[in-house]
């Protein structure tokens, strides 16, 4: 609930300061008073865009600020969604400055417009004649008969698998568009990947294939380098191996003589090792060294065959052509399971449908049964406010089609005179009408819901006494559960509340300014026998007053 609100260089307003209770409030002033600019005021707190041409002092900034009490609002939730410090005893601030950039601030931290207007939405909900599109639109119309039917929790499940439902949806359509592509590919696919295997990949495979075939290519020249090598190793005359063995002999009759000499000996020894260990494997690649043209063409052919798809793929190696057989495989197996996966998914969304259609009935029929009620209830208040002719026709029908809220359709039609035609509310009903259709539906919802602060906005304008005193009675009898304002020129009304404030408008300094002070019990049977009478108030506009204020 609103428990204070400060304004500063606002229109007319100076420097403001009103504190209000809980119950049923009273707010009266002359036309001009300046009751539109508190109404003003308050909509900048709930998210209104601000207007330079709203500062009073164009050299100073304007500062408003509210307080609410929250504890009862179930706000938690929103505030950590909107990211905001949740204070019991919550202070929204708005400041215009100078420069015309305006600012917003919940407990002290920026905010921006779009979140305020949220937070707003669920603390103050202003009234008036003006305003009552929102009685016209389906999505209210829903709002009132859910409050009655308490279908929140029902409704939160079924938003809940709707998001689920629709993502299936997306996902299955996905599927299709995937297996319309997949198709035109997948016949291509299969023929890279059947080259691939058939090609039977080894990984290191190319660079043994490489040196086989520079071995085979060159085969004679190898052969008769190795011949040559064998020669100087082994000629009988000058061969290698020969002279180190001569030498080796001279070398050992030395090495009794001096350990330099054996140092040699040894170390020529260890040389002729080695070297015929050298000639032993000549000797044997020699023995293993055969021309095979055969093998040769059969080797060239799979190099350049490997050469081919490594410049089809644009891979460096065979390790590069078998991750991308593998991707291919993947492919090709997915395209063709995905018959399956379509199948699967399908199954996923008809049961999800399922469970959409049945929370759907169970929303449907708490519906249908509350209709009755809320007929009969909104007739009956509008009865009492002069409306004795006021019919409703409220049909649900239960479609094809997942809405936000539902399987519903829903059709609300209103006559208010007798015999007359059933037409929807905008076009059955006038403002005044609208106004007091209105004042019966938030009534009504006022018994099953929480609802927020509400300030009716001379809602009564061209109302009769006699009906008046019937609006007071409803907006008391609402103030029971929730915080309720009235701005009102009816005395009938203004005797009701539990609190009064008065608007007015007075000079300072030659500067006019207005002003808002709430009045004692005294205050209140003048204020009321001036609305009564005017100005000059009679004897009996004091009497009258003083036996509506009892």
């Amino acid at each position: 609930m609103l428990t204070s609100l400060s304004i500063k260089n606002y229109a007319l307003i100076d420097n403001l300061q009103v504190d209000f209770n809980d119950g049923f409030s009273i707010i009266t002033g002359e036309t001009g008073a300046g009751k539109s600019i508190l109404l003003g005021g308050l909509s900048l707190i709930l998210g209104k865009r601000a207007d330079l041409s709203s500062l009073k002092n164009k050299e100073e900034k304007c500062v408003i600020e509210a307080v609410f009490n929250v504890s009862n609002y179930n706000l938690k939730a929103l505030f950590k969604a909107e990211d905001f410090d949740y204070e019991e005893q919550t202070i929204i601030r708005r400041e215009i400055l100078p420069s015309g950039k305006s600012r917003a601030f919940v407990n002290d931290s920026p905010v921006n417009l779009n979140s305020l207007q949220l937070l707003g939405e669920r603390l103050v909900d202003i009234h008036s004649q003006h305003q009552t599109l929102e009685l016209t639109s389906n999505d209210f119309q829903f709002q009132v008969i859910d409050a009655l039917a308490k279908n929140d929790e029902d409704l939160q499940i079924y938003r809940q698998e709707l998001k689920v439902y629709k993502h299936l949806q997306k996902e299955f359509k996905e599927l299709l568009n995937f297996q319309a592509e997949a198709i035109k590919e997948h016949d291509y696919n299969s023929f890279l990947l059947n080259e691939l295997i058939e090609a039977k990949l080894v990984e290191g495979e190319l660079e043994t294939l490489e040196e086989e075939y520079e071995t085979l290519n060159n085969i004679e020249g190898i052969q008769e380098k190795l011949s040559e090598a064998y020669q100087l190793l082994n000629e009988e005359q000058i061969g290698v191996l020969t002279s180190l063995t001569s030498l080796k002999n001279v070398l050992q009759k030395l090495a009794n003589y001096s350990s330099k000499y054996e140092d040699i000996f040894n170390r020529t020894q260890s040389s002729l090792i080695e070297l015929d260990d050298v000639f032993t494997e000549i000797n044997r690649l020699q023995d293993g060294l055969d021309a095979d043209p055969n093998r040769l063409e059969v080797i060239d052919a799979k190099l350049k065959m490997l050469h081919n798809l490594m410049q089809k793929h644009v891979a460096n190696d065979i390790s590069e052509l078998l991750n991308i057989k593998n991707q291919l495989e993947e492919k090709v197996a997915f395209t063709e399971n995905l018959d399956d996966t379509i199948t699967k998914k399908q199954t996923e969304i008809n049961s999800k449908e399922r469970e959409l259609n049945t929370i759907s009935k169970t929303i449907h029929d708490k519906r249908i049964s509350v209709i009755p009620k809320l007929k009969s209830q909104l007739e009956t208040i509008l009865f009492s406010l002069g409306m004795p002719n006021a019919q409703f026709k409220i049909d649900l029908v239960f479609s094809d089609m997942f809405f936000t809220n539902g399987k519903d359709e829903l059709s609300l039609m209103f006559s208010a005179n007798k015999g007359g035609n059933f037409n929807e509310l905008k076009k059955a009903a006038s403002g005044g009408e609208l106004s007091r259709i209105m004042l019966a539906i938030k009534s009504v919802l006022a018994k099953y819901i929480q609802l927020p602060t509400i300030m009716f906005d001379e809602i009564d304008t061209g109302v009769s006494g006699e009906i008046s005193n019937k609006m007071g009675d409803i907006m008391l009898e609402m103030s029971r559960t929730m915080q309720v304002f009235s701005i009102t020129h009816l005395p009938q009304i203004a005797a009701k509340g539990h609190s009064h404030f008065k608007v007015f408008k007075e000079d300072v300094n030659e500067v006019t300014q207005t002003n808002m002070v709430k009045l004692n019990h005294d205050e209140r049977i003048v204020e009321i026998a001036q609305m009564l009478g005017g100005i000059d108030m009679s004897s009996s506009a004091i009497a009258h007053a003083k036996e509506l204020l009892n």
